[in-house]
């Protein structure tokens, strides 16, 4: 099979109509089909399949021990997000050790295929999810009170699938098996297309956080209520999200700051809102300059809140700090991959979440758009190829010879 074969297989499912791309959130039906899939490409490897207490999944190839090997990456996706971000680790991974397989090759270490839950935190809001859990990176008690849009908490969803909530929390028996993690990714950024690049490795993570911002007013007609008497959090909206633009722009060219979602109390057309969610992503070179963006952000930002009568809150639902990956893997690495660019990358992964507990690495493939997070999120078929010929080679390499 081919890596573009098994991305195919997968093609049909999550499909959003309305946003275009791909809408695949943790135990939703998508995400319910996805792990049936990750089943059966393992089934068809001749690997064993478990499902941890936060919904990884883990499919070994060699019984279950020490300095294991994992690699992959994970199956949702943002609300419209593209084909590769995610699922190409996956596809790549499960290709590597066909590929392995076929060559009459056994790893020396055990080799595990792993799918993390929850990874963007479309549907709870807390990216990482699978592995922050499984870290300790972050308590059960708060992520199993966590709801989505719908009100339902994770404790919810867990039983309704199945799954004994009790099971949610910091695995480190499993942690402590792994000696190494690579995830192969495609690049999120033109970076490697402008080099003339198929493949890369990253260097670091650079930081960033996610904060809820609540905006209060008051609630009021919109045919009856002059402007003048007008406390209307939309139009603070405005000023918030001006300021999160200017304050990126003025700290630099690394900085990054994006108003993304929104929710509009009672959200109706002919009606004066009474209170604006948004939610602030912002990310930049440093820890320090993240937060020093943030302060700066919303101190602007309150001049115009302020102004139109109504009040700002501020609540952190994550962050996560700069991640430098394992040096001697990484080079060791781009060694086995002939000599290739490694690149900071902006965006977050589990990668980066696992790296302060096991060496880790990853492996960029070319992205020819650029484009992430959107249906237009691309990588050309031979470059999936050439990605999943190299993480074999790299498996080859970090799990000894037989």
């Amino acid at each position: 099979m081919t890596v573009r074969a098994r991305l195919d297989e997968i093609a049909d499912i999550g499909r959003d109509p309305v946003r275009g791309g791909y809408s695949r959130h943790l135990l939703d039906d998508a995400d319910l089909a996805l792990r049936a899939w990750f089943h059966r490409s393992a089934a068809e490897l001749g690997l064993d399949v478990e499902r941890d207490g936060n919904g990884n999944l883990w499919a070994w190839w060699g019984a279950q021990g020490p300095d294991a090997v994992a690699t992959g990456s994970h199956l949702d996706s943002v609300p419209g997000g593209g084909a590769y971000d995610g699922p190409l680790g996956v596809a790549s991974a499960f290709e590597a050790v066909a590929q392995l397989q076929a060559s009459g090759w056994t790893p020396a270490r055990p080799i595990a295929v792993v799918a993390f839950s929850e990874e963007e935190g479309s549907r709870f809001g807390l990216p990482c999810l699978g592995t922050r859990l499984m870290v300790g990176a972050v308590p059960a008690v708060t992520v199993r009170a966590l709801a989505d849009g719908d009100g339902r908490t994770i404790d919810d969803v867990w039983s309704a699938a199945g799954w004994d909530p009790r099971g949610i929390g910091p695995d480190p028996d499993r942690v402590a098996r792994l000696g190494a993690f690579v995830e192969l990714h495609v690049e999120q950024g033109r970076d490697l297309e402008d080099r003339g690049a198929p493949l890369g490795t990253a260097s670091a993570i650079i930081p960033h956080g996610r904060w809820r911002l609540t905006i209060d007013g008051e609630g009021n007609h919109a045919g009856t209520t002059p402007i003048a008497d007008r406390r209307d959090p939309v139009v603070a909206l405005a000023a918030v999200v001006t300021a999160a633009r200017a304050t990126a722009v003025a700290a630099g060219p690394s900085a990054r700051a994006t108003v993304g979602r929104l929710a509009v109390t009672p959200n109706g057309t002919n009606v004066i809102a009474s209170r604006v969610e948004a939610w602030l992503d912002i990310r930049a070179a440093t820890d320090d300059a993240v937060r020093a963006q943030l302060a700066a952000t919303i101190a602007r930002a309150e001049e115009g809140v302020v102004a139109e009568g109504c009040t700002l809150s501020v609540a952190e639902e994550s962050f996560s700090p700069r991640v430098d990956f394992d040096e001697a893997l990484t080079a060791r690495i781009g060694d086995v991959l002939g000599g290739v660019p490694t690149i900071p990358t902006g965006a977050g992964h589990d990668a980066g979440i696992v790296a302060p507990y096991v060496p880790t690495a990853m492996i960029f493939v070319r992205n020819p758009t650029g484009v992430s997070h959107a249906a237009g999120e691309a990588a050309r078929d031979e470059d999936g190829e050439a990605g999943a010929a190299g993480l074999a080679a790299v498996l080859r390499d970090l799990a000894g010879r037989s």
